[in-house]
């Protein structure tokens, strides 16, 4: 086993001396702090049950605040986290960054929104991500928080009323940008006191929760369409010899350009979590590669090649299974699988959009079959509560799918490709 560990190691760390030729000093700075951490770590959950299967595999689900009211109540939580370990889940991962506020309390977010916590009435008076850690991990759960908002917010949240300096906007000065009903408004990424902002956040949640790890999506980048703010475009014209940036939002160039600030970021938050906790996994969960970069700016793909990812969730979410198992050939698909844990993220549902278990099964095989590291389902309410499908079916279903206990597919711990 330990010849196998060190095999992996070396080839592991040659490959990203190689990268650092091409990327920088940084690259290899990273993967030596992976190396170390996959020699000297130790499974991050002590507690799991003893009965589990020898293949690793990610079974996840993500906990959010929309359409579900899975955290605002303990005991309801409780439950759910008792019935997903019975289902031979082994991962969650609950939303704490939302619609302008932490659903958690937080001195970082009182100090610019003024408010320490979402004001639902049923996350008042309690800390839920503390909930979330001592049940999860009293049920053998990996706990990963999840960022779920990055730099996006409500257009009418006291983030983006208090802080207007630091929004940024399209060419034509505009700055709201429709999801689905909802206007959202984006924090300028490249401004030095956003970025501080949300770092302070992150690292918040990493010092003072016992968390495994925390997880980023294509909401840490940024809409193509904008940037044409007054800082950035000065930012971007003193590195280009008084140049403008392109009128075309998808100008190549102007695209590159953002998305290595935002890539640079991105080193500097992964860098910051490892010196607060080694052992706190870097989870990222984004679109496809092509759309996550030309429409979010969200470079994954460098990213896992930094070295600065350590657990990959690429989101799928397909009805026909063509396009699907497409999805999942990609060439940075499956040089990614080469290095870190990459698992696809499976729609079961949402309000409105039932999917029967059968193609979510058929889903997960096709997972298997090209041996990824597991799967996460979005989200907890549609695995059997938001469904056409009888409950009880929909968890027989689930219970077909992970017949046995499994270990998480940890990197830090030893998890090899």
């Amino acid at each position: 086993m330990m010849y196998r560990i060190i095999k992996w190691c070396v080839e592991f760390f040659g490959w990203k001396v190689h990268q650092s030729r091409r990327w920088g000093l940084f690259a290899a700075i990273a993967s030596l702090s992976v190396v170390t951490n996959v020699m000297l770590s130790l499974p991050l959950n002590a507690q799991n049950p003893p009965a589990r299967s020898t293949v690793a595999e990610l079974r996840g689900v993500w906990l959010t605040n929309i359409d579900s009211d899975v955290l605002f109540e303990r005991d309801r939580l409780k439950n759910s986290l008792q019935r997903l370990s019975e289902l031979n889940f082994n991962t969650v991962y609950p939303a704490v960054w939302n619609w302008g506020h932490t659903l958690y309390p937080s001195k970082v977010a009182a100090s610019v929104t003024g408010r320490a916590i979402d004001p639902t009435p049923g996350l008042q008076g309690r800390d839920m991500l503390k909930e979330i850690v001592e049940e999860g991990h009293k049920k053998g759960l990996t706990v990963i928080p999840w960022f779920e908002f990055g730099f996006m917010a409500p257009a009418d949240s006291l983030l983006a009323k208090n802080r207007p300096q630091w929004l940024t906007n399209r060419r034509d000065g505009s700055r709201i940008v429709k999801e689905g009903k909802d206007d959202r408004v984006w924090l300028n990424p490249f401004r030095p006191e956003v970025q501080q902002f949300i770092q302070d956040l992150i690292i918040e949640i990493v010092k003072n929760y016992d968390i495994d790890g925390i997880q980023f999506d294509d909401h840490f980048g940024l809409p193509s369409e904008l940037g044409y703010d007054a800082y950035t475009v000065a930012l971007y014209k003193k590195e280009h010899r008084g140049q403008s940036p392109s009128t075309d939002s998808k100008n190549p160039e102007w695209l590159r350009w953002r998305a290595n600030k935002i890539t640079d970021f991105m080193k500097r938050v992964f860098t910051a979590i490892k010196v607060t906790k080694k052992n706190c996994i870097v989870s990222v969960a984004p679109n496809p590669q092509r759309f996550s970069y030309d429409y979010f700016l969200a470079d994954w793909q460098k990213w896992e090649r930094l070295g600065i990812v350590e657990d990959l969730v690429l989101q799928i979410y397909r009805d026909d299974l063509n396009v699907f198992i497409s999805e999942l050939e990609y060439p940075e698909v499956k040089a990614a699988q080469r290095h870190i844990p990459v698992s696809v993220g499976i729609l079961a549902g949402l309000k409105g959009r039932s999917i029967p278990i059968q193609q979510i099964q058929t889903q997960v095989q096709k997972v298997r079959d090209r041996r990824f590291a597991g799967v996460s389902f979005f989200f907890y309410e549609s695995l059997w509560n938001i469904s056409k499908e009888k409950p009880q079916e929909r968890q027989a279903g689930l219970q077909k799918i992970f017949p046995t206990p499994t270990a998480y597919p940890n990197l830090l711990a030893g998890w090899k490709p």
